[in-house]
């Protein structure tokens, strides 16, 4: 198709490229924001659900952690079981760019833009 235009045809199939990356880069996006991840603290007592781009949407306390006298550690084991999850997306979220970087060709530690 682009036979004789030397440089011009490698540009055309470099901007067919980058359009093609920027579209499963956007369907990525769409897919981070269904992927869930579950943190969890005090072996399970508290669990904080978080998606892929790192957004809580759930969290899940235990009822025998509370006690009067506990309120500081509650407050610990959620935070801590926030930063799993938190943790977790961003791991979850960089296995999926990973994926679709050796899918389009493109070397394992390129970085994109998210």
């Amino acid at each position: 198709m682009f036979k004789g235009l030397g440089a011009l045809g490698d540009m055309a199939g470099m901007m067919k490229k980058a359009q093609e990356m920027q579209g499963k880069m956007a369907e990525l996006q769409e897919e981070l924001n269904s992927i869930t991840v579950t943190g969890e603290a005090g072996a399970g007592l508290v669990k904080a659900t978080s998606t892929a781009k790192g957004e809580l949407v759930g969290l899940d306390i235990d009822p025998s952690i509370f006690s009067g006298d506990d309120k500081e550690v509650v407050e610990d084991l959620i935070l801590a079981a926030i930063k799993d999850a938190q943790i977790k997306a961003s791991e979850k979220s960089q296995e999926e760019m990973k994926n679709l970087t050796e899918g389009l060709g493109l070397p394992a530690d390129m970085k994109l833009p998210f």
